[in-house]
């Protein structure tokens, strides 16, 4: 069977929180009265908020395997609604890896939705969650996790996340990254060869989305050194040497899943070189667009400095303050953030070619490092140049490569 919309309820539960813990999804037609499916499970000992997560991957694919392209789902958990829809970020290491496969399965439908809804309005989903609980040898479950000596921070109720390897044989190394530990050398117990699989001293955990940063090609505006967003301009003849010197390097590499491109044609004409010596699958991701320039839009620093003076000295002072008529480096990050969130559910553990833009590509390296907007005005990128992040699923992250313009000359 086969529907094009339909309402996905879910919740989740925890005798303890944490304690034996379940989780229960109905997906509803249209009306909202004739039921499709349901899912419940008896998932451990886990949290709350876990089996509400839980709950809701298990709707989500349930309504995927109808057939569905837009789903409403409905919720009594606050905390999982705000976290799907956006306004609140997930900080916690356990619920990391669930929100990112919820957004996984998000990005295979057409629209979804989120609302909250009171828990007497989730009292189908609620039951299911209540009968999973029930179905599960409580006591039992209970006494084994406690003998195991697991506490509330680190039992989840999914699989554990691999001790991180490098993704591929090709591994690209860095001047800046740390080198080996030499107390951890010669002969090491299990733990210490868990620990020394983590990139450098980070100890983050599971295989990470490695992002093959490429900064598109020459053209007209950037030889001019002219501020370049949402204009358009082709590449130039050197531009697009550079784009086939990029492409012949990634086809070397090889183990690359997919490109993803800006939509301007400058990127995509570089993005396009780079799928075709790949022989892999090119998406457009309209978020990976180039900062909006606004007024400023083709004129030199130093024109736009003319122009706006006061203007464009705070500018350059504090990502809050937009170009006139155009966006400000806060709501380029914002943006890229959930690029970054996509990319990583839809490509999770594999390497993905990423061509964009100076201020995208710098924003992801600043995500992955962790540090303040200074390095948007201090980090600089070469036209075809690229630069390597990791972004593991427990929300670890490591830049392993900047700048490399090495395959160019």
């Amino acid at each position: 069977m086969s529907v094009h919309e339909v309402i996905v309820e879910a919740d989740g539960g925890s005798r303890g929180n944490p304690g034996p813990a379940g989780y229960g999804a109905v997906v509803f037609a249209a009306d909202h009265v004739r039921v499709l499916a349901e899912r419940k499970e008896y998932i451990g000992v886990a949290t709350n908020n876990v089996a509400e997560y839980r709950g809701l991957i298990a709707g989500l694919a349930a309504a995927a395997e109808l057939g569905a392209r837009v789903v409403a789902v409905r919720m009594d958990s606050k905390l999982v609604v705000e976290q799907m829809a956006g306004r609140w970020k997930v900080k916690h290491p356990s619920m990391i890896p669930l929100a990112e496969q919820a957004r996984a399965l998000v990005a295979g439908f057409d629209k979804v939705s989120f609302t909250w809804i009171p828990r007497a309005e989730n009292s189908y989903a609620d039951r299911l969650a209540n009968e999973a609980m029930d179905d599960g040898d409580i006591v039992g479950t209970v006494r084994e996790a406690v003998s195991a000596g697991h506490t509330p921070g680190d039992q989840v109720a999914v699989p554990a996340a691999r001790t991180s390897e490098p993704a591929h044989t090709d591994r690209v190394t860095s001047a800046a990254e740390p080198p080996a530990d030499p107390a951890l050398d010669g002969e090491t117990t299990p733990a210490q060869r868990v620990s020394t699989n983590a990139p450098g001293w980070t100890g983050a955990l599971g295989r990470p989305t490695r992002l093959l940063l490429l900064r598109h090609g020459q053209t007209a505006l950037s030889i001019e050194r002219r501020y370049s967003g949402r204009g358009n301009p082709p590449l130039t003849d050197l531009g697009r040497q550079q784009a086939e010197r990029a492409a012949k390097m990634l086809a070397a590499k090889g183990d690359i899943a997919a490109v993803v491109t800006s939509p301007l044609q400058r990127a995509r004409a570089t993005a396009e070189a780079a799928a075709a010596a790949l022989d892999v699958p090119l998406r457009v991701l309209d978020g990976l667009i180039e900062t909006d320039f606004g007024d400023w839009e083709g004129l030199t620093f130093a024109e736009a400095a003319q122009r706006d003076p006061q203007l464009h000295t705070d500018w350059l002072g504090d990502p809050s303050i937009p170009a006139p008529g155009g966006e400000s480096f806060d709501q380029v990050r914002e943006r890229i953030e959930g690029v970054r969130r996509d990319l990583v559910a839809l490509y999770p553990g594999e390497n993905v070619v990423v061509v964009s833009h100076v201020t995208p590509i710098k924003t992801l390296l600043q995500l992955a490092l962790g540090v303040g907007p200074s390095l948007l005005y201090r980090l600089h990128l070469d036209l075809a140049s690229l630069c390597i992040a990791e972004f593991y699923p427990d929300g670890g992250a490591s830049v392993r490569l900047v700048n490399d313009v090495s395959y160019l000359s």
